[in-house]
């Protein structure tokens, strides 16, 4: 499941654009949405750390959702990263 918080409603602007924050429960899914959705998987942030995550502006994150990721609030996200055990994250799924 692929997952977008509501940064961009109650964050600050990043550049005059307001950014919100998606993560997913694989890396696998979230590489997926972000070809999906048109982000260039080079702008991965914190690549292969427990924060794992893209930066995604208010349009890509209407496309997520059009394509199935969930909103959730900051929060929610924050305590998802928290508890996330990367070794089961990392594993690719077979």
């Amino acid at each position: 499941m692929v997952y977008v918080d509501n940064f961009d409603e109650v964050g600050k602007k990043l550049n005059r654009m307001k950014m919100c924050h998606m993560i997913a429960d694989s890396r696998d899914e979230l590489m997926a949405m972000a070809e999906m959705i048109g982000v260039n998987k080079k702008w991965i942030q914190n690549s292969g750390e427990q924060k794992e995550h893209f930066d995604i502006s208010r349009a890509k994150k209407s496309l997520a959702i059009k394509n199935g990721a969930t909103e959730i609030n900051m929060r929610r996200l924050a305590a998802m990263v928290k508890t996330r055990n990367l070794e089961w994250y990392m594993t690719p799924i077979i």
